[in-house]
């Protein structure tokens, strides 16, 4: 009797197992495909992040880019840049997509745009550093 209560035990533990597998196995394909369609990057500690958008923070896919304009003198390595946001956030925002400052975090109009500036670094390596709103910056759009 002992035996056969065992045998049962195994029998479902193997079969709990290759449950646990089929369901690893359909999240990590799920995974390589959020992995495939979007931009990544990685950060200070070498962990690997989705590029967002500063503006409404939704991941970028590949092949989208942010709005922006850099300005000149362009031999420089620190140059001022405003960003309008992602196809996501502008020049409309799609429904559900909400434009916030990510340092007063106020709601941002169709017109507000983010102040940042450009740091041109050796081998064509960019970072970024927004500074704030064109509200909390207390500049105004021409």
């Amino acid at each position: 009797m002992s035996y056969l209560l065992l045998f049962i035990g195994v029998i479902i533990l193997i079969a709990a197992f290759m449950i646990i597998a089929k369901i690893k196995k359909c999240f990590s394909s799920i995974d390589e495909q959020v992995d495939s369609k979007y931009k990544r990057q990685k950060d200070e500690s070498g962990n690997i992040v989705f590029v967002r958008c500063p503006v409404c923070e939704t991941p970028l896919a590949k092949g989208e880019n942010l709005h922006s304009k850099i300005f000149r003198p362009m031999t420089t390595s620190d140059q001022r840049m405003t960003v309008q946001g992602c196809p996501n956030c502008y020049p409309s925002a799609k429904v559900g997509v909400k434009r916030i400052c990510p340092l007063c975090h106020k709601n941002l109009s169709e017109k507000d745009e983010l102040i940042a500036r450009l740091f041109n670094r050796t081998e064509n390596k960019k970072h970024v550093m927004i500074l704030g709103c064109n509200k909390c910056m207390k500049t105004s759009i021409d």
